[in-house]
């Protein structure tokens, strides 16, 4: 037992210790990315039922519908309104890059329960690929979603309201590719590699471009504190 857990968090928290460790300011409080997983890990609980409740009532004949609407929509929806709720006017999420780590935070926290009870269920035979797939892929859409909230935080109200609904919607979107790629048989395989290789970039390019607006944010802060010096 005690292996099937290790190997059922390890990935999530690699991925979790990687972001945190590209933060090039001020290291986050640990509590509050422990928060952000724990609520992550607490969602799965709900949503799992509320998909399970819909499976036997089948309300969607459509596979397709089905994995966009209970599997994608839900989990990033229940993500998303954490995020949004309890993460969003915190005190500690303070610069844009905040919202990559709290956003990956959810997401793992999510991933990892997922992925644990998988793995009770079927074994350990797919641990490897699972964290090459669902788990990476739960990280990166997090990441997408927490890149919006983070611009949202420090733009002006209108534009800020547009950024939060584009947190969902993004991570919505790419969880629908994700998933109805997983459905299409005989080229799942063929194409899963290009989109992760894709969305690995994509969210790569998020977290570069939120340092680049954490560091003027910054930079702003410093200037303003000048000039009350003066």
């Amino acid at each position: 037992m005690f292996i099937l857990l290790s190997v059922a968090i390890a990935p999530a928290l690699a991925l979790l210790s990687y972001f945190y460790l590209r933060k090039e300011i001020a290291k986050e409080p640990s509590k509050l990315l422990l928060h952000s997983f724990i609520y992550g890990a607490i969602l799965t609980f709900p949503i799992l039922f509320i998909q399970h409740v819909i499976q036997e009532e089948e309300l969607f004949s459509s596979l397709f519908i089905h994995q966009a609407l209970v599997t994608s929509a839900l989990e990033e929806f229940f993500k998303w309104l954490i995020l949004v709720i309890v993460i969003y006017k915190h005190v500690e999420f303070d610069d844009p890059y905040d919202g990559i780590l709290y956003g990956a935070s959810v997401a793992l926290g999510f991933a990892t329960v997922e992925n644990i009870l998988f793995l009770l269920n079927f074994g350990m035979e797919e641990a490897f690929i699972r964290a090459l797939l669902p788990v990476s892929s739960h990280a990166l859409f997090g990441i997408v979603m927490g890149y919006y909230l983070g611009r949202a935080k420090f733009a002006a109200s209108r534009k800020a309201k547009n950024e939060i609904m584009y947190a969902f919607l993004a991570s919505f979107v790419l969880h629908t590719i994700y998933n109805s790629i997983l459905i299409i048989k005989g080229l799942d395989l063929l194409l899963i590699v290009p989109f992760m290789l894709f969305l690995w970039l994509f969210g790569l390019s998020k977290a570069k471009k939120a340092h680049i607006l954490s560091r003027h944010k910054r930079m702003e802060q410093h200037q303003f504190y000048m000039r009350e010096e003066i």
